[in-house]
């Protein structure tokens, strides 16, 4: 290895700094919805929802991060990769804690965003390099149960940080939280990829397998539909602090009621590893994305008819419920972009990872931006994404039935 002096963690410690790094997009977006509209006028922001893009601006540059990372840990190998990733998260979260205006604050969170990439998607590459099949699986597992338990602790962690001090306090946090990351990386962290195992950059390889990404019209369907689930969720994600606090009042106890929903996607990841097995990818994708479109659409009229603004206890069954299938969604139709791709999977998982994420980011923030004190933007965005997503997969089942049979066992 290019650093064989450095300590080897054992199996917990090993699971616990992975899961750290791999919670650092997490933490950077969901910390911050408690505090969004002190930070609104604090940087004199004159339009109430543009607000919603200091959320948004973290997902571009994750998703430009994505084509970046994966070519570079093959060809540097992990440490320096990630050791990249740290430097821009750092520097970004620098630039929003002393920011004065909203320009400023959206650099540093696409910063924060393009860094946070780096740690996220090496952290796979370092698990598989250290263990394979089962063990791997277990490893992730446990990586994975950590990770969607963050977007139900980090609103709780910034409301309890504006309880104490103010916004600019929870990017502190952030920034130390990062220090620690990386320290504890560094100094307890081998290099995985030793020199020789490395693969220097090169175009025409690049060129050519995203040539065959490209000619695979099953995959591409299912990573555009994915880039439409994920839109819906980023137009939910961008404004569901101005509905549940903007429009239901609730004040300090928002993440309490944030908390519930995260909730209600992470069961869905776990219920996932079970229905896949009896009911298969294809199937699942298929009855989420129609929940989704049928219960939007007939919540759409009542919801209108209520003034927009239906009881508190409707809207949370109808987020529960929804969220319930993008949570089914993220991790089917991203397995199902990649069935073709074994033989590519590093700059093939780049590729949706980064088009859906684009696609995602343009189309949340136009429903989110469409806010107008009620919840219809919200339910429209879903009613519309979700029902392109399910002709996308229509599309892609018709297309290539057997394939989707067989990918769905």
């Amino acid at each position: 290895m290019s650093d064989p002096y450095t300590p080897r963690a054992g199996f917990g410690e090993f699971v616990a700094l992975m899961a750290l790094i791999m919670c650092l997009v997490a933490l950077s977006i969901d910390a911050m919805l408690p505090a969004l509209d002190q930070m609104g006028d604090a940087l004199g922001v004159a339009e109430a929802n543009d607000i919603q893009l200091v959320i948004s601006v973290v997902f571009l540059g994750v998703a430009v991060g994505q084509l970046i990372y994966g070519l570079l840990a093959d060809a540097w190998g992990r440490k320096r990769t990630v050791y990249l990733g740290f430097a821009l998260f750092i520097s970004g979260t620098l630039c929003s804690l002393l920011a004065q205006d909203l320009t400023t604050m959206l650099i540093g969170r696409f910063l924060q965003g393009l860094g946070a990439a780096g740690p996220r998607i090496v952290t796979v590459a370092i698990v598989r390099d250290q263990h394979k099949g089962k063990e791997m699986a277990r490893v992730m597992s446990l990586i994975m149960t950590i990770f969607i338990l963050c977007p139900v602790v980090a609103p709780l962690l910034g409301q309890g940080v504006l309880m104490i001090a103010g916004w600019r306090e929870i990017f502190a946090l952030l920034l130390v939280l990062a220090l620690i990351a990386v320290s504890w990386f560094g100094l307890r962290q081998h290099e995985t990829l030793p020199p020789e195992k490395r693969i220097p950059i090169a175009l025409p390889r690049v060129r050519e397998n995203l040539r065959e990404i490209g000619s695979q019209r099953a995959a591409l369907s299912y990573m555009v539909a994915l880039g439409f689930v994920f839109g819906a969720f980023i137009g939910f994600l961008s404004s569901v602090q101005q509905v549940l606090q903007g429009v239901y009042g609730l004040g300090d106890i928002f993440p309490v009621y944030f908390a519930v929903l995260a909730i209600s996607i992470g069961s869905a990841s776990f219920s996932n590893a079970k229905l896949v097995m009896k009911f298969g990818m294809r199937s699942l994708a298929l009855f989420a994305t129609t929940v989704i479109t049928i219960v939007s659409l007939l919540a759409l009229p009542l919801f209108m008819a209520l003034g927009g603004v239906p009881p508190l206890w409707l809207w949370m069954g109808y987020l529960l419920l929804t969220l319930f299938c993008v949570g089914l969604l993220f991790g089917n139709l991203n397995a199902m972009a990649m069935e073709p791709f074994g033989h590519i999977a590093g700059i093939a998982s780049a590729a949706v990872g980064a088009v859906s994420t684009f696609m995602a980011v343009a189309l949340g923030t136009l429903v989110a931006q469409q806010f107008n004190g009620t919840v219809l933007p919200v339910v429209v965005g879903f009613a519309l994404l979700g029902g392109l997503a399910l002709f996308c997969v229509w599309r892609a089942c018709r297309r290539c039935p057997k394939a989707a049979t067989v990918s769905s066992k």
